[in-house]
């Protein structure tokens, strides 16, 4: 028996009940017929209540022309009761006999398309095109590199469940999630490792988006910032080992700039004088400069000076080291005024460097003591004009006095400082960071270290139950992946150098084939590791560990070094990873544990010497014997840090450093100055307000 039968067509009553049913349906039928009023309908189911005009514009009912047409449509869906107007408020919202009809309609849609046959995906090449699953079938051989009949049995299932799902708005990036979700239920990790799409989720980019505070250089930072994570991401998952990668996320290590790590080297150093004379040719790889010609004139000297240092600041994520300056001006000795100004312009223009961390690249300048006096001078005093003209100097010094006296320059260094200005005092090719420059078989212009790996001997002490034998094993243990891992990091920069990424390092590359290359590792936190820790006092006896502490990495680095073709470094300086490494500490053993015992938010850096007690200190006191054995022993740089007090006067200042330098042969004088941002003031010393323009922004 039929169910129609049940209707009893001869009953008046129903006959009119169905008629006017059925008029009702096609009605709602002709109002879905429209795309504009499907649309008026999912705007509404969206965004909510809105009023005419908001609901008009989202429509896309723009002109004048358009109002009529609006209307016509907005009153055919409130007539069959899918729309209703809040006459208080003047809002339209969406009914549910409206929200039913849109669902009737999503599902109409779907189904046409699935009886089709056809379905489109959108690209992230920006297009659509027909769903196609021989192209699973490529990719999953082509990038995944699986064999061919394993990606025809992943493409099949995959394809089975896009139907299943009956997914309308079909994407590549929902695609590749259905293959990564199968390739992991068949236990093919290895395989979806590969295949996996490097990115941010919709709610980073929001938040990065919403928080332009921590955001430097307007859309391009932004854009910088977003490429800095892709890059880290693939470092991380795609390039070091897992066990690197791992021991980086736990907090037995620490890489800096993970986003350029396998690109640029840390530091480059430079002989600025065979660079500029010879000139370079950049291959095309800068629209605005193409070539750097062969400079001999001083205007051309000087303005070559700046574009270098421009270009060479996007090479490195650290620092650039320009030695050669002096000699290279030495033919203008007779027009030194002239030299000072155009010097002092030329670090002008050059201090917007590259920035790839939370500093921007240092350029520091290298001066000889005890070569050409006259043209020293100028440089330093062209320095310190720049020093005065520039709120926060990107540019620094480093003084060799290896052949000279510091008193010759003391009172100028002193000066520069009171303003803000960087100095770096060492013997030999040394950074600013105090890492040496280890590459002595090269004669080309162009050497570079490669460091941005820290190790926390901290969290390795406390591991190790208080056993300095095994605290040692540990460190060893851990330094051969590590190690390995720059080697490899050496060959991804050494070949993406080679295509053309670095175009002053590619037309230079005789730096690979020469072994100008220093794997640089640093040590963190080693006085909290032995004192702290492993509980050794601050004596002989303790020091003595120290000293086996770091000998122990030179052996270790020595060997791996040998069986890499490395020249490997240990060095102690300054780095983002102690702060790093004590907050992941104090977050994993708790900030009572032994482990933070120090009650700091950092872990120890090289060396620190206070610039009040220098005058009292000899060269048998503890703290120079300790820094000037461990400058012995680290054969990759010590960082000597001399803290100057910030309301300390030049004849102090210049008093500190000509003492310091008779104890050590490597230190940094550090000062805080307060500068205004608002006017830039610095030139004394205030804390609140800025005296010139009584601006309480003080940074």
């Amino acid at each position: 028996m039929d169910l129609d039968d049940d209707v009893d067509d001869s009953d008046p009553k129903r006959g009119g009940i169905l008629q006017s049913t059925s008029k009702r349906v096609r009605m709602i039928f002709s109002v879905m017929a429209s795309p504009n009023r499907i649309d008026i309908l999912r705007i509404l189911n969206s965004k909510g209540p809105l009023t005419y005009s908001e609901l008009k514009s989202l429509a896309g009912f723009k002109s004048k022309k358009e109002s009529g047409k609006f209307a016509y449509h907005l009153r055919k869906l409130l007539r069959q009761s899918l729309v209703a107007l809040n006459k208080s408020e003047r809002r339209y919202t969406i009914t549910n006999l409206g929200k039913l009809v849109l669902s009737l309609a999503r599902q109409i849609e779907e189904r046409s398309i699935i009886e089709s046959g056809k379905m489109y995906v959108r690209t992230s090449s920006e297009s659509i095109e027909e769903f196609n699953s021989h192209k699973i079938i490529q990719s999953l051989v082509r990038e995944g590199s699986l064999p061919l009949e394993l990606a025809q049995k992943i493409t099949e299932e995959v394809e089975n469940r896009i139907y299943k799902y009956q997914t309308t708005y079909l994407t590549g990036a929902l695609i590749r999630e259905m293959v990564n979700s199968v390739l992991l239920e068949h236990g093919h990790e290895e395989y979806r490792n590969k295949l996996a799409r490097l990115g941010l989720p919709v709610y980073d980019v929001q938040e990065m988006i919403s928080n332009l505070d921590d955001v430097d250089n307007g859309a391009e930072g932004l854009l910088f910032n977003t490429g800095q994570r892709v890059f880290a991401e693939h470092l991380l998952t795609n390039i070091l080992p897992k066990d690197v990668a791992d021991s980086h996320l736990s907090g037995d290590l620490h890489i800096s700039n993970p986003g350029v790590w396998s690109m640029i080297p840390d530091t480059i150093f430079v002989n600025i004088k065979e660079l500029i004379e010879d000139g370079v040719d950049l291959g095309g790889k800068y629209l605005d400069v193409s070539r750097i010609s062969a400079s001999k004139q001083l205007d051309e000297i000087t303005s070559s000076l700046s574009v270098v240092i421009a270009l060479l600041s996007k090479e490195a994520s650290q620092e650039i080291v320009l030695d050669g300056l002096v000699p290279l001006f030495a033919k203008h000795s007779k027009s030194i005024p002239e030299l000072e100004q155009k010097l002092t312009d030329a670090f002008a223009t050059s201090s917007t460097t590259s920035k790839y961390n939370k500093n921007s690249t240092n350029i520091s300048i290298r001066l000889q003591l005890g070569t050409d006096t006259k043209i020293i001078t100028a440089i330093i005093n062209a320095y310190k004009n720049y020093t005065k003209i520039t709120p926060i100097p990107k540019i620094g010094l480093i003084i060799d006095a290896d052949k000279g006296k510091i008193t010759d320059v003391s009172q100028a260094v002193a000066e520069i400082l009171s303003i803000g200005g960087k100095v770096m005092f060492a013997k030999g090719q040394t950074s600013s960071y105090g890492i040496t420059n280890g590459s002595t078989k090269t004669s080309g212009p162009l050497s570079i270290t490669l460091q941005s790996v820290s190790i926390n001997l901290p969290r390795l002490a406390f591991e190790s139950n208080k056993d300095e034998t095994y605290f040692r094993a540990r460190l060893a243990l851990l330094m051969k992946p590590a190690l390995a891992s720059m080697a490899l990091r050496k060959k991804e920069i050494s070949d993406l150098t080679r295509r053309g990424l670095n175009p002053i390092l590619a037309k230079n590359t005789q730096y690979m084939q020469r072994s100008s290359v220093s794997l640089v590792v640093n040590l963190v936190g080693l006085k909290e590791a032995v004192f702290n820790i492993l509980g050794f006092q601050d004596n002989k006896e303790g020091r003595d560990i120290l000293n086996k502490v770091i000998e122990t990495a030179v052996d270790v680095g020595a060997k791996k070094g040998k069986e890499l073709g490395d020249t490997v470094a240990i060095s102690m300086t300054e780095t983002e990873g102690s702060v790093r490494f004590a907050t992941l500490d104090g977050e994993k053993y708790g900030k009572n544990s032994s482990l933070n015992s120090m009650d700091a938010d950092y872990y120890s850096q090289g060396i620190v010497v206070n610039a009040s007690e220098v005058s009292d200190l000899t060269a048998k006191s503890p703290v120079i014997v300790e820094s000037n054995k461990l400058s012995k022993i680290l054969n990759g740089g010590l960082l000597v840090t001399l803290q100057i007090d910030k309301d300390a006067k030049v004849d102090d200042i210049k008093k500190a450093i000509e003492k310091t330098s008779t104890l050590t042969p490597s230190f940094k004088p550090v000062r805080p100055t307060a500068i205004c941002g608002e006017c830039g003031f610095k030139d004394e010393p205030f804390d609140d307000k800025c005296p010139k323009c009584k601006s309480p922004y003080v940074v």
